[in-house]
């Protein structure tokens, strides 16, 4: 038999769920959800923590309880990479209309906001090993977050690595103020004479560092995905390598495989 903080969350739960409390609208204070249930405050609280959660509600310290606002879902699937391929030519202005991220959550270029920052990195023995240079060779290590322009947390957690060597024959590529780039990695590939041949991606399921949680805004208990996508050119050669952190709670992994037909 459930425990009554439990028939309470559900109650709530359902209310939630029915839109008869709506997102952003906050919750009456404890106490009057306590006589409302006709329970303890201790009690109160417990279903409350239950919602909590799960994400449905937030609680803001001295202010109260409010229905969580839904964060934006995203769609990745293995067809964007050829999406990427066919944008990466066109002309600038066609390329500017929308990228990786609208194509993803549906969003349009007004509603995002961007952030990039850059630095340089000597390889680790990892990353030697994937680009196939010796350890220490100087990397351009870029960290990309993008949110949703009324949102408090990014879709993602990103980390694009490009040798150094390669990629400072565009001197443009180094400096983070030209990003977002139009037409993203592979346009700026393309810039250094540089096209892409194939994109392998490595997926795991993992608990988030606190570090992940706190800047993705996770529940307790919620997993990411650990991606990494590595990017080989026409010669055979690793020429990009990223590590990409994906919120279980809100993204979708979508593959889609055609096959020879007999």
């Amino acid at each position: 038999m459930a425990k009554k903080y439990e028939r309470i969350a559900e109650a709530l739960r359902q209310d939630i769920r029915a839109g008869q409390l709506r997102p952003g609208e906050k919750l009456p204070a404890e106490t009057k959800l306590a006589e409302q249930y006709r329970t303890s405050v201790p009690t109160m609280r417990d279903a409350l923590r239950e919602l909590h959660a799960e994400g449905l509600i937030d609680k803001r310290h001295g202010i109260g309880n409010f229905v969580r606002k839904p964060r934006p879902r995203v769609e990745r699937n293995n067809e964007r990479h050829q999406w990427e391929k066919d944008r990466a030519r066109l002309v600038q202005a066609e390329r500017e209309k929308t990228g990786s991220t609208e194509h993803d959550t549906g969003l349009t270029v007004s509603d995002l906001a961007f952030k990039a920052d850059f630095r340089e990195v000597p390889a680790n023995e990892d990353l030697a090993a994937v680009f196939s240079v010796p350890e220490g060779t100087l990397l351009l290590e870029r960290n990309y977050r993008t949110f949703p322009r009324e949102g408090d947390a990014p879709f993602s957690l990103v980390t694009s690595y490009l040798v150094h060597e390669v990629v400072s024959a565009n001197p443009d590529l180094l400096d983070e103020s030209n990003e977002p780039w139009a037409g993203g990695t592979q346009n700026q590939l393309l810039t250094l004479g540089i096209e892409l041949d194939h994109i392998e991606e490595r997926i795991m399921a993992r608990p988030p560092t606190a570090e992940e949680a706190e800047e993705l805004g996770l529940q307790k208990g919620v997993s990411v995905f650990q991606l990494r996508k590595i990017s080989t050119d026409t010669t055979d050669r690793v020429v990009e390598v990223s590590d990409v952190i994906l919120p279980g709670d809100r993204t979708e992994m979508v593959f889609t495989t055609t096959l020879a037909r007999w």
